[in-house]
C-alpha cells in the first residue's frame, strides 16, 4: 500500500505547545529504502584453504599481470568464474621459513616456525571469528589433515578430519540419550574449569612477576574455554537446521581429493545454513597413493619430483583435480542464492599454499586466490618474486572485507595494494 511521505515541517501540537518531529524514516524515503536493503544483506563469510603441498609453479601462475591476464594451464578449468577471483604471485610471510613447518604460519604468519623455540600466535580465522563467532551454532570449524587454526595463546585448535561426522555435528540430530550425555559433559567441564581458575587464582600471591604474566595469559585461555561451554550449552537444545542432503558417503583416506570434496560440499551447506561463517581447511601432505587415474606414486614424492617429467606428470593430475574442485566450489556458491546477492558474492575464499614450491620446501612466491566477497576479481596482481610483499597485508584486506575496523594483521600492516572492495 502507498504510504506518503511525512514533511520535515510537521510538528506536534498540544496544550499550547509545539514540538519538532525526529528524523524519521517516513521523512526520508530513501532512509527507509536503505535501512530495508541493509537487513536484506547477508553476512560476510570466510573460508580459508589451504594446500600444504602446493602447485606446480610454472603451470599455476599467469604469465602476464592486470586485468587482461591469460589464465594459467591450471587456471584454465576456472575460465567462467575469472571475475570472480584474483591470482596474487610475489607474496610470502616474512621470516616464515622451515619448509613443511611453514603450514603452521599459514594463517598467522609467526616467524621461524621449524625453530626449537617456535611459539604460534593467533590464526586468521580465529581472529576473526573471536569477533563474528557468538553468532551462529559454530564459532568457526576447523577441518582436514592438518589444523591451521591457533588461540591467541598459540595453541592448536583441533581438526574434524571426517566429512561424514562434520554432516551429522551440523544437521543431524542425536538421540535423548546422546543429548543428556552431551549435557553432562558441558557440566563437568564448566565445574573442571572452575575449580582450576580457583586453584590458579590462589597461586598468584606467592609467583613471580614472569609468572603472573604467564598465569594471565593462562587465565585469559580458560575464559575463553569458559565462554565456548557456555555457547555450547545455549546451543545444545535449539533444533539444527533442516537440509534434503543426505550425509556424503565415507571416503577411504587415501582419497585425499575426494575427501576435499566431500569437505566442501558440507562446508557450502554450513554457511548456507549459517551454522558458522568462519572455515579453515588444511590439505593432505602425507604419502598416500591417490586413486586418481594415472597415478602410480605417493602425493608427497610426486612433490618432491626433482624435475622428473613423468613424476611431474602424475603431479600435474593431482593439481589439477585439486584446482577443479576449489573452481566447482566457487561455481556452487555463486549458484547458490544468499540475502541481496549469491553465497559466493558474501562469502571470502583464501585458496593457497604455504609452499612456493614443495620440490625445493621454498616458502616464498606462495600461490595464493582470494576469490568472493565483496571486490573488485578478474585480475593477476604480481608483486616483486624476490622482495615479496606480506601475506598478511592481504589478511587485513579479508578482515576489512569481513566488516572489521582493522589495519594490521600480524606481519601486514595496511592493506594489499590493487584489491579493492566493490
Amino acid at each position: 500500500m502507498f504510504q506518503r511521505s511525512i514533511s520535515r515541517r510537521t510538528m506536534l501540537r498540544g496544550a499550547g505547545v509545539a514540538l519538532a518531529l525526529p528524523l524519521l524514516e517516513s521523512m526520508c524515503p530513501s532512509l527507509a529504502n536503505a535501512k530495508a536493503a541493509e537487513q536484506t544483506k547477508s553476512p560476510q563469510r570466510f573460508v580459508a584453504i589451504n594446500i600444504p603441498l602446493g602447485f606446480h609453479p610454472t603451470d599455476f601462475f599467469p604469465k602476464e599481470s592486470g586485468r587482461d591476464y591469460a589464465l594459467s594451464p591450471y587456471l584454465e578449468v576456472a575460465k567462467d568464474l575469472r571475475d570472480e577471483f584474483t591470482v596474487f604471485s610475489g607474496l610470502s610471510h616474512p621470516d616464515v621459513d622451515g619448509g613443511h613447518s611453514a603450514e603452521k604460519s599459514f594463517l598467522t604468519a609467526a616467524p621461524h616456525p621449524g625453530a626449537p623455540s617456535f611459539t604460534n600466535t593467533i590464526s586468521l580465522d580465529q581472529f576473526l571469528a573471536k569477533r563474528i563467532g557468538d553468532q551462529t551454532r559454530f564459532a568457526s570449524l576447523t577441518l582436514g589433515s592438518h589444523s591451521l587454526s591457533w588461540s591467541a595463546n598459540g595453541v592448536v585448535i583441533p581438526t574434524e578430519t571426517s566429512p561424514t561426522k562434520l554432516f551429522s555435528a551440523l544437521f543431524l540430530k542425536g538421540s535423548e540419550k546422546d543429548l543428556a550425555q552431551q549435557q553432562a559433559q558441558l557440566q563437568d567441564g564448566q565445574s573442571i574449569m572452575d575449580a582450576v581458575l580457583a586453584d590458579a587464582r590462589a597461586m598468584q600471591p606467592r609467583i613471580s612477576t614472569t609468572d603472573r604474566a604467564k598465569l594471565d595469559q593462562y587465565f585469559t585461555a580458560v575464559r575463553e574455554t569458559e565462554q565456548r561451554l557456555a555457547k555450547s550449552q545455549a546451543w545444545l537444545n535449539k533444533p539444527k537446521p533442516q537440509i534434503e542432503e543426505k550425509p556424503p558417503a565415507v571416503i577411504p583416506w587415501m582419497d585425499f581429493t575426494g575427501n576435499f570434496r566431500s569437505f566442501l560440499d558440507v562446508v557450502r551447506l554450513a554457511i548456507q545454513t549459517d551454522s558458522t561463517r568462519v572455515v579453515a581447511f588444511g590439505g593432505d601432505a602425507g604419502s598416500p597413493v591417490s586413486p586418481l587415474k594415472g597415478i602410480s606414486q605417493a602425493y608427497h614424492t610426486l612433490s618432491h619430483h626433482g624435475l622428473d617429467t613423468t613424476l611431474i606428470e602424475e603431479l600435474r593430475i593431482i593439481d589439477r583435480e585439486t584446482i577443479k574442485i576449489w573452481a566447482d566450489f566457487l561455481t556452487a556458491l555463486r549458484s547458490t542464492p544468499d540475502g541481496d546477492s549469491n553465497l559466493l558474492r558474501n562469502t571470502q575464499v583464501l585458496f593457497g599454499s604455504n609452499l612456493g614450491n614443495a620440490n625445493s620446501h621454498s616458502t616464498t612466491n606462495l600461490p595464493i586466490i582470494h576469490a568472493g566477497g565483496r571486490f573488485k576479481h578478474g585480475q593477476h596482481l604480481a608483486f616483486d618474486a624476490k622482495q615479496n610483499s606480506p601475506l598478511a597485508k592481504l589478511f587485513v584486506s579479508i578482515l576489512q572485507g569481513c566488516g572489521q575496523e582493522v589495519d594490521r594483521f600480524a606481519s601486514g600492516s595496511g592493506t594489499i595494494a590493487g584489491l579493492e572492495q566493490a
